[in-house]
């Protein structure tokens, strides 16, 4: 069982700067790769981003290339979403996943429901 537990939203202003973390229980943590989804106001949840077991490959959604940055640190179970040149679009409750297949793009888009465990989520609110 891995219990996620996310962190460190908050409310920003457009071109700010925010890092969210997942804390996950569990030894096996480093066993997982590690995902972040985000679902805005009335629309479906989606992925952001994917990090490997090893966190030698990582993976974005082409809307958040360039400004978000997945890492992880086995070490402290912890995952991390650096989020950088925030915009109002980027306005959603952010969730962390975990899955012991790697969560690539096609994997967070097709196959969320297959997600072995998640978060409750952290909001993250851009204002323009």
């Amino acid at each position: 069982q891995v219990q996620l537990v996310e962190s460190g939203g908050g409310l920003v202003q457009a071109g700010d700067s925010l890092r969210l973390s997942c804390a996950a229980s569990g030894r096996t943590f480093s066993s997982y790769s590690m995902g972040w989804f985000r679902q805005a106001p009335g629309k479906e949840r989606e992925f952001v981003a994917g990090i490997s077991w090893s966190a030698k490959s990582t993976y974005y959604a082409d809307s958040v290339k360039g400004r978000f940055t997945i890492s992880r640190d086995n070490a402290k179970n912890t995952v991390y979403l650096q989020m950088n040149s925030l915009k109002p679009e980027d306005t959603a409750v952010y969730y962390c996943a975990a899955d012991r297949n790697l969560i690539t793009v096609q994997a967070g888009t097709k196959n969320q429901k297959a997600m072995d465990y998640w978060g409750k989520g952290t909001l993250v609110t851009v204002s323009s």
